[in-house]
């Protein structure tokens, strides 16, 4: 089956971000004058009764300058921390690999990320690596076109998948059953091992830290991740040799700020390289070692939540300084729960909870920093 896969050539792609293609090509079909994105009440409606999240685009959040302000301030008291869990991440990965790799992240939290991870393999060890942005959805798996591409043009070497942050674990689950269904299809072993910067959610094996704190890029939407927006999957709009699509928000070219991020955190990797050496930087890592156990631990605690609110989908409950955020920037939410107002991480949460008038309620019990309750229709 093999065969299979070389014989079907998927075209290169055409560019689409604001991202250098020396640090990210976006494998993405560019769906600028084909969709248009739809309001947050007519899209929750619609998700709620049956339509899927991937056939809709949110209207892009435009952030107030506090909010903005807030941004850039926790980008310079965070640099050196994301830089560190980078380093952990990447000398991970390539203990585990070896060189002949190439990073696949998901779009869109994972491409800055898989930027970083790139950029400091680079730097560290003169190593440079391919990297991808592609496309994951929950409920639809992932692009094979994409990936069948990747395998085309680096037929010897290892994949592997990147992200931002995990939640309850949701992507994790779709990436594993993706790699399965593509093995069966196309008779390629695929590595579903996913690295992530943080993983408070205990679900995957490649971290940073498990500590929910905020990164940055979290902030923002397309502004900070090459301004593409979510990725969309229609099959009146997605040929059969094309990859999933996204918009290109160009018109906020002067807004954007994720090759602000990726400069100010790769800028502090010659400070951690001279403060110990690359192999320090993982070895140190006592705490990454001895956590690489999968307890799922945050998914578990969610069940409490959800009895206690009277939700009836777990899927409406986003865990995590990550998705909490993602909840208020494109969500209908209902309420978030927080460990504690005076946490530092949630200065953000609490500035977007009070523009959107969402009322914010301490829950000590939590596993994670915060929580957001999708309202439900």
């Amino acid at each position: 089956m093999i065969d299979k896969v070389f014989s079907n050539r998927i075209p290169d792609p055409l560019p689409i971000g604001s991202y250098n293609p020396k640090d990210a090509i976006f494998l993405l079909k560019n769906l600028n004058g084909l969709m248009v994105e739809t309001d947050l009440q007519t899209r929750e409606k619609n998700m709620q009764s049956g339509g899927h999240y991937s056939e809709m685009l949110p209207i892009e959040y435009e952030p107030t300058q506090e909010y903005l302000d807030l941004f850039h301030l926790t980008l310079q008291e965070s640099a050196s921390k994301v830089a560190e869990g980078v380093g952990i991440v990447a000398e991970s990965i390539l203990k585990r690999n070896g060189p002949k790799m190439v990073l696949v992240s998901l779009a869109r939290a994972g491409t800055p990320i898989g930027v970083l991870i790139k950029r400091y393999l680079l730097e560290i060890h003169d190593l440079d690596l391919p990297h991808y942005s592609i496309s994951i959805i929950r409920g639809k798996g992932i692009d094979e076109n994409a990936i069948l591409y990747i395998l085309q043009n680096h037929p010897a070497s290892k994949i592997q998948f990147i992200d931002g942050w995990t939640g309850k674990g949701a992507i994790m689950s779709v990436l594993s059953k993706a790699c399965k269904a593509f093995q069966v299809k196309y008779g390629v072993e695929l590595d579903d091992d996913l690295a992530v910067l943080a993983d408070p959610g205990y679900c995957v094996k490649t971290f940073g830290t498990r500590e929910d704190y905020l990164i940055p890029s979290a902030c923002l939407n397309s502004t900070v991740s090459g301004l593409v927006s979510r990725t969309v999957f229609r099959t009146d709009l997605i040929g059969d040799k094309e990859f999933h699509g996204a918009r290109f928000y160009k018109e906020l070219l002067k807004q954007e700020v994720s090759n602000l991020f990726v400069d100010t955190i790769s800028a502090e990797f010659k400070t951690l390289g001279l403060r110990h050496s690359a192999a320090d930087v993982h070895d140190g890592s006592a705490e990454v070692e001895e956590e690489v156990k999968v307890t799922w631990q945050g998914l578990k605690a969610l069940t409490r939540i959800k009895e206690t609110f009277g939700i009836k989908d777990i899927n409406f409950i986003k865990p995590g300084i990550g998705e909490t955020t993602r909840v208020l920037l494109r969500r209908l939410p209902e309420r978030i729960l927080v460990d504690h107002l005076d946490n530092p991480n949630l200065k953000h949460i609490l500035l977007l909870a009070k523009d959107k008038g969402v009322p914010v309620e301490e829950y000590p019990e939590l596993t994670y920093s915060c929580c957001g309750l999708v309202k439900q229709i």
